[in-house]
Parts: structure tokens; sequence; C-alpha cells
């Protein structure tokens, strides 16, 4: 009987000479070829970042840029300068208003009434100072008639002291003829008496001259007071319309103007309301005049001069540029100016880098129909050169 055979059969398969070899070499290719390419790819990467490095600071050392930094503007408060109650308002909130626009009338009834008594006071005290006026020249009148009199009295005076002189004589010369018995006793008393009827006319001439002295003297005085009460008068006249004025100027402001060319803001007044002598009303903010308020780090400032331009960037309009120029530079710190400023000498002190105003010219030409507005928010960056 034929025995199977069952012994296995091996088949060695046929292996490629070379094949572990070239899957090698292909393994270190690759990795060879990463590395390079890594290589290259931080090499770039390190020239990227050092031409960044130098660009930015090649910026830096010419743009000066902060993000502190809004529109500042001038903004009139509009108060009333007498008390009232209001009666018309001509303005409303965000109109444009002209200077010397009516804003606000207050009822001038209570200021008419004042005006009219100060007026009359006024009248009255020009009145008065008529009358005393007349006075004067009533008592100067009077005077030049006294001065009249006292000629005429010192006249008659010298006349009569003539005559009593002459009247002596004649009494002298009678008595000597009566004792030689030339003359009649009767002649003789007649010549005596005479001569007392002239010292007696004499005597009272001088008493009419002495009191028309007197008469000139007391007019004279009088005259002196009452100019003196012209001057008193006259000062009190000043003070009389002085007065009127100030009534005056009070009833002129019952009606509240612009100041200025701007827009209405913050308008707090209605009709009815009782106001108070320097109570806000509202505000006006004109556009024409607009710049920037700048707060740059104190480490800033070193290349920062009056002068140079300006790029302003406004969040309101990203795509455009304004251009401005460099005006002032603060003379303190924010801080400093602030309500209540630090006291580094008190406590434990803290160094912290401060900012300092910069005031920023806005170029008109850029800004030809007012679009920027008080309190944006601005990017300005200076160009150092």
């Amino acid at each position: 009987m034929e025995k199977n055979d069952t012994t296995p059969v091996t088949v060695k398969s046929q292996e490629r000479p070379g094949a572990e070899k070239n899957d090698s070499d292909t393994f270190d290719n690759n990795q060879s070829h990463k590395k390079r390419n890594a290589l290259i790819v931080i090499f770039l990467l390190a020239l990227i970042g050092a031409a960044v490095t130098y660009m930015y600071h090649s910026y830096n050392a010419t743009h000066i840029t902060t993000d502190d930094a809004f529109i500042d503007g001038t903004m009139h408060t509009v108060a009333s300068k007498v008390a009232g109650t209001v009666r018309e308002v001509y303005v409303a909130d965000n109109e444009f208003v002209n200077k010397g626009k009516p804003l606000v009338a207050l009822d001038p009834n209570d200021y008419d009434v004042k005006v009219a008594e100060a007026q009359a006071a006024y009248e009255a005290e020009q009145a008065r100072l008529k009358e005393v006026q007349s006075r004067v020249e009533t008592a100067k009148r009077q005077l030049l008639e006294l001065n009249e009199r006292l000629k005429g009295a010192r006249a008659n005076l010298n006349a009569n002291r003539a005559g009593l002189v002459q009247s002596e004589k004649d009494a002298r010369r009678a008595e000597n003829l009566y004792r030689k018995e030339a003359i009649s006793r009767e002649r003789y008393e007649k010549t005596l008496t005479a001569q007392d009827v002239k010292s007696a006319e004499t005597d009272a001439t001088l008493k009419q001259v002495s009191l028309s002295e007197k008469a000139i003297d007391t007019q004279q005085a009088l005259i002196q007071q009452t100019e003196t009460s012209i001057e008193t008068q006259r000062l009190l006249i000043k003070q009389k319309e002085a007065i009127l004025n100030q009534a005056t100027l009070n009833l002129s402001y019952t009606t509240v103007y612009a100041p200025t060319d701007g827009y209405v803001n913050k308008k707090s007044v209605e009709v009815g309301n009782q106001i108070q002598a320097g109570q806000p009303l509202m505000a006006i903010v004109t556009l024409e005049d607009v710049w920037v308020t700048a707060n740059f780090k104190e480490t800033q400032l070193r290349k920062i001069i009056p002068g140079q331009r300006v790029a302003i960037k406004v969040d309101a309009y990203p795509q455009e540029v304004f251009s401005g120029r460099i005006d002032s530079i603060m003379a303190g710190t924010g801080s400093v100016f602030s309500l209540f400023p630090p006291e580094n000498a008190t406590g434990h002190y803290v160094k912290i880098v401060q900012r300092v105003p910069v005031k920023i010219l806005i170029d008109k030409a850029s800004d030809k129909k007012h679009r920027l507005r008080v309190g944006m928010s601005v990017v300005p960056t200076i160009l150092v050169q």
C-alpha cells in the first residue's frame, strides 16, 4: 500500500535585492526635506519679524499717536442777567442760531415799572436843579441891586461928610461973628442947627452903608450856599441817572440773545419757568472753531513741538483722515488741574506715567461741512519728521 507524503513544503519567496536600502534612503530624504523647509520657514519668519520690528521702530520714530483724544470746542453758557418769568422761548435743541438772535424773553412788566419810577425820580431831581439855579440867579440879581445901593449910600456918605465939614466951618465962622456981634443970635443958632443936621445925616448915611455891606455879605454867603447845593443836586441827578440807566439795562436784559453763531444744546428752559439771575438756560456750541485735545504720555513729549503736522482719524468717519497741526502743550499734567490733585508726599507713592494735554488745531479745509462734533473720539498721529 502506498503512503501519502504529508510533509509540508516551504516555498521561499523571491526577494528583490536592495529593497530595504531604498526605503531607508527615501525616509531619510523626507526628513531632510522637512528640516530644510522648517529652517526656511523659521528664517522667513525671523526675517519678517525683523522687518516688522524695524518698520515698527521706524514708524514710532517718526509718528507719535494716542487714542486718548477727543474733539474739543468752545461752549457758550447762556444765562439770564435778571430774574423773572419766562414768556417766550424762541429756539429748540440742536437748532442753529446766528449771533444776536433772541433766544428767551422774560415778562418785562416789573422792569417797566422800575424804569418809570427811575425816570420820574430823575426828572424830579432835574426840576429841583432848575429851581436851585433859578434861586441862584435871583440872588445874584439881588446882589447887584445891593451893590448899587451900597454905591449910592457911599456917595451920599461922601456928600454928607463934605457937607458936615462945610457946616462945621460955617459954625465956627458964625461963632466968631456972633462974638463980635456981627450977626444975630438967630443966624448963629441956625448955623449950629445946620451943623447938627449934617452930622445926623452923615451918621445915618454911615449906618446905611454899614447895613448895605452886611446885606451884601449875607447875600454872597447865600449865593455860595445855593451854588454848593447845585453841585450836590447835580451829584444827586447823576445818582438818579445811574439808577435809571440800570433800570433800563435790566429791562433790556429781559430778552436773552445768542452770544455767537452756533447750535443750541442743553436747553433747560420752558415757557412759564421762574428763573434766577445767572441761572444757565442753554449752551451755544460753535463748530467754526473746534480742536483736538490729545492726552499724550509724558514719555512722548520729547519730540512734540508746536507747528508739527498731525493726521487725525475720527471714529465716526473711519474712512477719512483729517489734518491739523500742534498748537500748544499744556503747562501741567491733567492730574495737576483735577479737582483733587495728587499729593505724592503723603502715603505710599506709586509711580504712574502722567498724561499731558496737547491742543491740536484742525485745518478748516479738511472739515468744511463742520461734521466734527465736540466730544467725538479721535486718534491723532503727529508726524515728527
